[in-house]
């Protein structure tokens, strides 16, 4: 056994739970975190300009790659309550993330000292456990099951609270025999996926809705050895996005009120049979239940018990790790195809890829200023595969899931459930640290960009180079579009005219200086025919400096995208033309319905 400080042990055991860099900001009361981080070294640290931006970057840092748990640490009282956006945001994605608040001596947190504030029942509703430490030896025990409740069945963040005479607290432990809890996750039972493949066998047009807990379970590949094996078309959700290749045979395209396609919503119209797996049926997926449940069977997997039943009651449920249950229906259908007992659906996976052939929607546009769609089109042609998208909410992220294309999982890292504005920028340092050799995009909105602006400075410190894709607009478009419905276009306008850079006339704020002031480099665009080059010279400025590289497109100040407004996914209203097929001229006028 060896004697030290209950902070010099939390900071051994995150060590041998995998921690190597942890996000954050340091205070009075979480000093002696830091005094044992630096004096134990293996763990870096990425200075956050604001603790909400350390606990997105921590969010970031978990979604890239799997086995990730981002760590994000603050000072006592308002450090916590900032960070309780990214724990919301973690918690509605199942995002493993640990929070780390110093806190008053426990003598006299319930005495109103300086910044004491009782982070635990606070965060309590959006965490897997929140606990403040109020005896030293406990520290381990606590952390050790932090770690095991994050991984274990649906993942999600924890915070721990440390008053600081706890931290300062000696202790004995012995770090070399520490040992990490056994993970738990719910597993199917064969004779559960024998029930559910006989029910998918026994539909004529089947479809797999794959949702994030595929990601999240490393199970991509077995999601795809299944669709081929069966031959059924999949559906991934927003925050499946990338389980299938977007140019697999079997991609049938999203479903939805919003981030949808066309292809996808009328495929989907057509099914009589929905297999979900990690996915928790959210409203801006399904709209109307009573349209998207009408004449389909529907069978759901997932990790959580309770996920089951909570939206519709499905046909039959099963609880388990998407990877668990996803390998045995690999077994299962594999023993069916050597015996030839599968159903041919060569028939029903060809209608799906006509109509993704002849339901696209337009890009190709020339107009000074230009529209959005130009600008994914142009995305598309600059950024390969590999390329790790991030975003969070807005007619960007909206445009963004229609019109780019995701080959992989984990390269689509969207804030789903809680949408915070400002979370891009700090999300994708969190990405780009996780994964310094990957191109890593971003992609905002104006107002999105500006919530939490200040963190491209982290970029710029600590060298984390990505490319920030900006479209500007000066309005708060998704809200201004929504607001359509009460006939009202009010307080969602950001323009005005910036005295200092009258050329931009009504757009207001001058992203690029503001980018230049924070250390990083910015390329403003006004033509579509250059979107391309500066793309291309975003990635070479962010190679050749290492910082975070805006390519700003300013666009027409009004653009309505396709979007359902009557809650109802057969009823998607298309208000710019469409084409007939890929490249072709448009052929419906505006607006269309799907």
């Amino acid at each position: 056994m060896a004697r030290m400080t209950a902070a010099r042990a939390a900071v051994e055991i995150l060590k041998r739970e995998g921690v190597d860099v942890a996000f954050g900001v340091p205070g009075a009361a979480i000093n002696p975190f830091y005094a044992a981080l630096k004096a134990s070294g293996g763990i870096g640290h990425t200075l956050a300009r604001h603790v909400e931006g350390a606990s997105h970057m921590a969010e970031g840092y978990t979604r890239t790659h799997p086995g990730n748990i981002g760590v994000c640490v603050g000072t006592s009282g308002p450090a916590g309550t900032d960070m309780i956006t990214g724990l919301y945001s973690a918690s509605g994605d199942s995002i493993p993330i640990l929070c780390i608040t110093g806190q008053a001596p426990t003598a006299v947190i319930h005495k109103e000292d300086f910044q004491a504030v009782d982070i635990a029942s606070i965060a309590r509703p959006v965490t897997k456990m929140a606990v403040t430490v109020l005896e030293a030896a406990q520290v381990p025990g606590v952390f050790q099951q932090a770690f095991h409740l994050m991984r274990s069945g649906r993942p999600g963040p924890v915070l721990i609270d440390l008053p600081i005479d706890v931290q300062t607290t000696e202790i004995e432990f012995d770090p070399d025999t520490y040992e990490p809890l056994p993970v738990y996750k719910p597993a199917a039972t064969r004779a559960q996926i024998e029930k559910a493949l006989g029910m998918l066998n026994a539909a004529e047009r089947p479809l797999i809705v794959a949702g994030g807990g595929v990601v999240g379970a490393d199970a991509a590949d077995l999601l795809v050895r299944f669709a081929e094996l069966t031959g059924t078309p999949v559906v991934p959700t927003l925050m499946g996005w990338g389980v299938i290749p977007d140019d697999h045979e079997l991609n049938a395209g999203m479903v939805g009120l919003q981030t949808s396609h066309r292809y996808g919503n009328a495929t989907f119209l057509e099914s009589d049979f929905v297999l979900g797996i990690g996915n928790r049926w959210a409203n801006r997926h399904t709209g109307r239940l009573d349209v998207y449940t009408a004449g389909r069977t529907f069978v759901h997997v997932d990790v959580e018990p309770t996920q089951i039943g909570r939206i519709f009651a499905p046909d039959y449920g099963i609880a388990s790790d998407a990877r668990a249950a996803l390998a045995l229906f690999v077994e299962v259908a594999e023993e069916l195809a050597a015996a030839g007992r599968l159903p041919d659906r060569t028939a029903w996976a060809a209608s799906a890829q006509e109509r993704r052939a002849t339901m696209q929607r337009r890009t190709h546009f020339d107009d000074v200023p230009m529209k959005p769609q130009r600008v994914y089109e142009e995305m598309n042609k600059a950024f390969g595969p590999e390329t790790r998208y991030v975003t969070t909410i807005g007619l960007s992220q909206i445009a963004g899931a229609q019109f780019l294309h995701v080959h992989r999982p984990r390269h689509w890292i969207n804030c789903g459930q809680a949408g915070p504005l400002g979370w891009t920028v700090p999300a994708a340092l969190g990405v780009a640290k996780a994964d310094p050799e990957a191109q890593v995009v971003a992609l905002s909105g104006d107002y999105d960009f500006q919530f939490m602006i200040e963190e491209l400075a982290v970029g710029a410190q600590h060298k984390i180079p990505y490319v920030h894709v900006l479209v500007n607009n000066a309005y708060l478009g998704l809200i201004r579009q929504a607001q359509r419905a009460f006939d009202i276009d009010f307080q969602v306008n950001l323009e005005f005219e910036n005295i200092n850079t009258p050329e931009l006339g009504v757009y207001g704020v001058d992203h690029v200086k503001v980018a230049e002031g924070l250390g990083c480099r910015a390329i403003r665009v006004s033509d579509p025919a250059d979107l391309g080059p500066a793309f291309e010279q975003a990635k070479k400025l962010a190679a050749e400096h290492r910082v975070p590289v805006i390519v700003e497109a300013i666009l027409e100040r009004v653009t309505n995208i396709a979007m359902s407004t009557t809650n109802d996914i057969s009823d998607v209203v298309e208000f710019e033309p469409v084409a007939t097929e890929p490249g072709h001229a448009p052929t419906a006028v505006t607006p269309l319905k799907v």
